[in-house]
């Protein structure tokens, strides 16, 4: 089965170019790259169209700076193969596990996969713990009204049968795509595992971008998601 790596990106001269090839080297053969560049104002744009451009499969350019959410949408209308899987341009999140995120698929137990970042004995950064106190409210208000377990709604590592994401019309531009996916999954039915991940975090001064504004509208979401629409 082909597996789709969709890269939204911003503002990741840093990385991009070792996070691109880690995804080439990672240990799924049949894999199409798509990088969708937010409207980067820090070389990273100049960077993919100069050296990155040919290493992948597409890169796409906003004209804009419109958010992850919006990355990942117009990365999504571009992918061709039967699994899809989120990749951020950082390094905190590592290619060679894309065989344990998709298994589940690939075995026909699973539609949706979340790699989590809180669960299993796999290496995890210990920094921020009021990113964790955060993220552990937002799960916890997620899971209360999708009736799930999850541990790590906020995880980047999000794998999904392609028919399964074709079907959920992501609405949300910014970082609270996470939790209407979330819910929609959830509503529709779909079936959804976990699997441990490592996670290499980084700190606000090495570029991490999430904050604590971004968790207010993610909050904001959940509610939205789960009991408006």
């Amino acid at each position: 089965m082909k597996l789709s790596v969709i890269i939204p990106c911003f503002n990741e001269i840093s990385t991009i170019d070792r996070i691109v090839d880690a995804v080439k080297n990672s240990p799924y053969a049949d894999k199409e790259i798509i990088i969708v560049d937010d409207f980067s104002t820090d070389g990273t744009k100049e960077k993919l169209e100069k050296d990155i451009v040919r290493k992948v499969d597409k890169v796409i350019y906003h004209e804009s700076n419109r958010g992850k959410g919006a990355a990942v949408r117009t990365g999504l209308k571009e992918a061709t193969g039967d699994i899809v899987i989120i990749q951020d341009a950082d390094l905190e999140y590592d290619p060679n596990e894309y065989p344990r995120i998709i298994q589940p698929i690939l075995e026909g137990r699973a539609d949706v996969v979340y790699g989590s970042r809180f669960m299993g004995g796999r290496p995890h950064r210990a920094i921020y713990f009021w990113h964790r106190a955060g993220n552990g409210l937002i799960t916890l208000l997620s899971n209360f009204f999708t009736n799930l377990n999850l541990t790590d709604v906020e995880t980047c590592y999000k794998a999904f049968k392609r028919e399964v994401i074709s079907s959920i019309q992501i609405e949300e531009d910014g970082f609270g795509f996470e939790a209407e996916i979330t819910a929609k999954a959830a509503k529709k039915k779909c079936r959804i595992y976990e699997v441990g991940i490592s996670y290499h975090g980084r700190t606000y001064a090495e570029g991490k971008k999430a904050g604590w504004k971004d968790g207010i509208s993610t909050l904001w979401c959940i509610l939205k998601y789960n009991l408006f629409r």
